[in-house]
This record gives structure tokens, C-alpha cells and sequence, in this order.
């Protein structure tokens, strides 16, 4: 990634990729809430930082960052936010005003999309808020691409004063490809704020205007964009055409390849889906007798094609989401069968036969994660309190909460959501409700609901599962964990102050490990939002286990590994029942520990009927 030499071909992530632009187009700010599939952006940014004079940071959300480095484009910085998709949901409040107020110095948001949910709640196409907010949206199809086009879309937003949504799906965010680097220019711009009120003050007199302005700068950028050099025209030996938009494009090529047509369509590349470049299209158009539209999720450019072809009466065939799957990743087979359709030509796919079905493998909490005490105490807790209750959480690795053996997540919406879901569950039924949260999630979207639970009295439990950074994602720093993006050490901002600070008056902070202490606490907590004296947060506090395993290889601690003892151990499996634990295997009728592993936690021990478990002693 480092080194200004021009004209190097490297092989680069995606994600990778749009760092190196941001770099190469002279981006002073770029700021991320972590989230997959777009974490690697500002990840690979921070590690770069002190090389290049850039100011890199993990928001607290995605709208602060969003603010923040929109903040930096006002100040004629360049500038660059990333985010996954649901992320954007987040930043919706000021991304369509920034639309409004422009721009200064150039300022890409990249929305990293997650057709197929791989690892997030819903699969939305946000290029439609590029539609919905006047606000260009590009779409690059290779690593190559993506790096081009991170640099492409700094300098559309520059000349023409608006933001540039750069829109990913994961599968290009997380592939590797070749990437030629060019030169790096950084230049020594320094932020310089003009006040310019009747600029930046959305006033409804301002706002009235602004939107007119928004609207000019759009239809400026369309008549860029039938000129962008990133959207090719490959003639082909028929009146058939296919438009193709961002990782669409690589898969109708393939396609095309593999059924060998003796008349090969003509091929829109499209990389500028909003403002559609309507001359260009039309020129495409105009001598097709029928188009097919690939693209992913969302029908946003078929559409457009189909109005367009209206407009100016042309005769062309549109097809799209009738042969091209609306829901789900698109893939090389997916587009070649809507391919092989939309041209008549029949395919004979390979058929595959497997023989062994490999048993289904359910994303579990690690050996020895914290969060599984806390879960298995909160168990143990409202069995203890004879209570029944409401599971309300949120996004995290204690989203896994909701598998065997503990079952304690009965809804997940959004971040934030665990709490404010929190706040009408203990309002409207007369169940205990106890919501689980991460500390980075607490940070992010918790704190307005539980202000909100106090000012508008609502009696819960909250469990902050605090493990000192936001571990799903890799591992990024949180407020808790005392050091940020660029390494600086700072002051932590800890969820039991924050608690306290938002008038709730039983908090505790306790060890997961402790299990008796932490079943107590949860009970202490159950009693006193039983008796309605408001909301009541248990901060669960322990290191991510994947830290504490990776301290133990550098030798600054000492684990104290737990193993079972084969003739004590009668075979009954409660432990593996009651804790689930991967640390835990069965074997030969009974069940040995893995000790590369296991952390010691200690409550597979708990939970052995037979003394069969201690520690290992080696």
C-alpha cells in the first residue's frame, strides 16, 4: 500500500483499493463506524495515517462520522466516510441535507452493500438514496475500479460541489485483484472555514432554495456522466444489448464467454447509475430491438431505461428483474441462466452431486467468550427470580445469544434497537425484560433510548456486555478502550458513567467470570425493576477471549486451562448442554477439552455434575 511509485501492479482487497484512492486523491479526513463489509477503508486509512498527514477516526456512528468528515469538505479538505449499508440508514439526516448545502472540498461516502445478508439484517440497495437525495452514485466493477473511481468521484464532487455516494457490494469490498497504483500528490491544503450562512443554515428561506440548486448541480453531473470514461460501449453483432452495472458487468462478460454465441450483443458498461447519462443510454438504445438490465438487488437503472425508452419512443425490448433474480447475491450462474433466457439460447450447466451433506454450522460465541457467562448467568438469574422475560438485543458477536443452548435474543432490528424496544416491551406487557447490548452498540445508539427510559419512566434490565472494543468487526477501538483509530491514547468513556450521567440508579459493573457475583447482580436488578423504580444496567466487563488467547501467545499472561478428568467424567454432556462451548468436544462417549482454546473461563467447571472438570495441569 505505501510507496508513490507509479505505474506498480499490486494485488489489493476491494476495500484495499479505495483506501489507496483516497491516498493517491489526496483525502486529508476519512472517518468510519466499523461494519462489515466495509470495515478495511478506514482500517487500512488509519494504519496509514502518520505516512500521509491524514486525520483518520472510528466515529461513534455513522452519522458523526458522517458529520465529521462533511465538516472537513466545508473546510475545503477532501474527504471520505465509509460505511455498510444499514450504516447509511444512520447518517440519512445529514446526507440528504448535505445534498442541499453542497459541498467544498471533494467528499465521497462509500456505501458498502451486503447482497445476501452475509453478515447484516437486511440486504437494501442504497443507490436508491443517491435517487431519493440528489446525490450521484457510482459503481465500480474491479479492485482497479474501485481505487480509479474513489479518486474520480473526489474530483466530481470538487467541480461540481456535491456529494459522490461510491456504492460496493461485498463481493468486490472483500476480493482481491490486480490494482496499478499511480502517483501519490499530497498536497499541504489546509482547512479553511468561510462563514457563509445563507450557505450552510438550512433555514426553510435557504432550504427552499438549496433544493433548486441541488437539482442544477445534478443535472450538471449528468451531462459529465455521459462523457465518464468508466462507462464503455463494447458493440457487439446484433441488435440485442445488454446494460450491465458494477460487479454485474465482470459476470455478463463471463456469461457471455461461456455460451459462445455465434452473435454477440452489444454491452453497455455502466459505472454512473444516478444521474443516468440519458444521451448515452440513448444513443445505445436507439437501434436495439430488446435490452437486457443486470444489475444487483434493486431494479434502480431498469427502471430508468424503461421511462427513458418512453420518453423518446424508442422500440426496445426492456428486460431486467424478470430474468435477473430481484433478491440474493448475483452470481456467475445466476446471470448466465437470465443470460441465456434473455437470448434464447439454451445451457447445459453442470450438474453437481454431492454425495455428504456437511452438517450446518451455526456462527457461535468463541471458547471462553465473556459474553457466554454473562448469558448463561442471565439464565441462571431469571430462573433463580421465577420470572418470565423479554429478550430484547442488538448487532453484535452477543447477537449469537439467540442459538442453543441459551435462546435469550428475541429481537434484533437495527443498533440501537435492543434499548428503545426495551422501552415499550416494559411499558406494554407485564414481563421482566432484560436487553443486551455491546459496549460499542451502548455508545452508538443506546444512550437517547435510555435517557428516553428515564424521562419517560420504563423499568428494565440492561446488560452492557463490555468486552473493550467492537469485536465483530476485528477488533476496532470503542470510547471504553482508552486508545483510538491513530493510536493516541485517551481518556475512556466508560457505560457505567454514562448510565449514571442519564439518572439511572442501579448500576453495577461486574465480572462475567464470577458467575455467582454476576447471577446476583441480574437478580438484584430483576427485584428492583419489579418493583417499576426504573431502568437498571448491569455493565458485564471482561476482555474479547481472542485478546486474551493472543496475550497468552506474546507470554504476558498466564491462562489456567481447564481439562476433564476421563474417569470422573460419566459421559452426560451437560456441560456441552448447558455452555455450549466449542472449547468442548465430544469424544468416545465422553468429552475432552481443547486447550489451544480455551481461556479458563471456568464455567464449563460450574456446570459438571460430576466434578469431572479442573485445571489443567501441564
Amino acid at each position: 500500500m505505501k510507496g508513490d511509485r507509479g505505474e506498480e501492479v499490486v494485488l489489493m482487497l476491494g476495500n484495499e483499493a479505495i483506501a489507496r484512492g483516497a491516498i493517491e486523491g489526496d483525502v486529508k479526513v476519512a472517518t468510519a463506524y466499523p461494519g462489515t463489509p466495509s470495515t478495511e477503508i478506514v482500517e487500512t486509512l488509519a494504519l496509514l495515517s502518520k505516512d500521509y498527514d491524514l486525520y483518520v477516526e472510528w466515529s461513534v456512528n455513522e452519522k458523526v462520522a458522517f458529520e465529521v468528515a462533511l465538516a472537513a469538505s466545508y473546510c475545503n479538505l477532501r474527504s471520505l466516510t465509509a460505511m455498510k449499508h444499514v450504516g447509511l440508514n444512520v447518517a440519512s439526516d445529514p446526507l440528504f441535507t448535505s445534498a442541499y448545502t453542497g459541498v467544498r472540498g471533494g467528499f465521497v461516502i462509500v456505501s458498502a452493500d451486503d447482497p445476501s445478508c452475509y453478515s447484516s439484517q437486511n440486504e437494501q440497495d442504497n443507490r436508491i438514496y443517491g435517487l431519493h437525495a440528489y446525490i450521484p452514485v457510482v459503481e465500480p466493477s474491479s479492485p482497479q475500479e474501485a481505487k480509479d473511481m474513489t479518486i474520480y468521484s473526489l474530483e466530481v464532487s470538487e467541480r461540481y460541489g456535491l456529494p459522490v455516494i461510491l456504492r460496493t457490494v461485498t463481493r468486490l469490498s472483500h476480493s482481491r485483484g490486480p490494482v496499478k497504483l499511480g502517483p501519490i500528490r499530497r498536497s499541504s491544503k489546509k482547512a479553511v472555514f468561510e462563514r457563509k450562512p445563507e450557505k450552510y443554515v438550512c433555514l426553510p428561506a435557504n432550504a427552499r432554495r438549496m433544493r433548486l440548486e441541488a437539482i442544477e448541480r445534478l443535472n450538471a453531473v449528468e451531462k459529465e456522466f455521459n462523457n465518464s470514461s468508466f462507462n464503455v460501449v463494447l458493440e457487439g453483432e446484433s441488435k440485442v444489448g445488454v446494460i450491465a452495472c458494477g460487479l454485474a458487468y465482470t459476470h455478463v462478460v463471463d456469461a457471455l464467454d461461456e455460451l459462445n454465441l455465434s452473435h454477440r450483443p452489444s454491452i453497455l458498461k455502466l459505472s454512473t447509475v444516478h444521474p443516468i447519462p440519458k444521451e448515452l443510454l440513448a444513443n445505445f438504445l436507439e437501434d436495439k430491438e430488446k435490452v437486457l438490465v443486470v444489475e444487483e438487488l434493486e431494479p434502480l437503472v431498469e427502471l430508468q431505461v424503461k421511462a427513458l425508452c418512453h420518453d423518446l419512443k424508442l422500440k426496445a425490448e426492456v428486460h431486467g428483474k424478470d430474468l435477473i433474480p430481484l433478491a440474493g447475491e448475483l452470481t456467475p450462474l445466476r446471470v448466465l441462466r437470465g443470460l441465456a433466457s434473455f437470448l434464447g439460447v439454451s445451457v447445459e450447466l453442470p450438474e453437481l452431486k454431492v454425495k455428504l451433506q456437511a452438517p450446518p454450522r451455526p456462527p457461535i460465541l468463541c471458547a471462553g467468550c465473556p459474553h457466554r457467562n454473562a448469558f448463561y448467568a442471565i439464565k441462571m438469574a431469571v430462573k433463580k427470580a421465577k420470572v418470565e422475560a423479554i429478550y430484547p438485543s442488538d448487532i453484535g458477536c452477543y447477537t449469537l445469544g439467540y442459538y442453543p443452548p441459551f435462546e435469550l435474543v428475541d429481537t434484533t432490528i437495527c443498533m440501537g434497537a435492543g434499548v428503545g424496544l426495551a422501552c415499550g416491551f416494559a411499558k406494554f406487557t407485564d414481563k421482566v425484560v432484560i436487553a443486551t447490548v455491546g459496549e460499542s452498540t451502548f455508545y452508538h445508539a443506546c444512550i437517547p433510548a435510555l435517557i428516553n427510559a428515564v424521562f419517560n419512566p420504563s423499568s428494565f434490565v440492561l446488560v452492557v456486555l463490555d468486552n473493550n472494543f467492537t469485536a465483530m468487526t476485528g477488533g476496532q477501538p470503542s470510547p471504553a478502550t482508552g486508545v483510538n483509530a491513530m493510536g493516541q491514547q485517551v481518556k475512556k468513556v466508560l457505560p457505567e458513567d454514562i448510565a449514571k450521567a442519564c439518572g439511572v440508579e442501579l448500576c453495577k459493573v461486574v465480572d462475567p467470570y464470577d458467575v455467582d457475583s454476576m447471577i446476583a447482580s441480574i437478580v438484584e436488578a430483576i427485584e428492583h425493576v419489579k418493583r417499576g423504580l426504573g431502568p437498571a444496567v448491569i455493565i458485564s466487563r471482561r476482555a474479547c477471549s481472542l485478546t486474551l488467547l493472543r496475550e497468552e501467545r506474546l507470554g504476558r499472561i498466564k491462562l489456567e486451562k481447564k481439562m476433564v478428568e476421563a474417569d470422573k467424567c460419566k459421559g452426560c454432556m451437560t456441560c456441552i448442554k448447558l455452555v455450549g462451548c466449542p472449547a468442548l468436544i465430544p469424544r468416545a462417549g465422553k468429552v475432552v477439552i481443547d486447550e489451544n482454546i480455551c481461556t479458563g473461563c471456568g464455567l464449563c467447571e460450574r456446570s459438571c455434575p460430576y466434578k469431572a472438570i479442573g485445571v489443567l495441569r501441564s
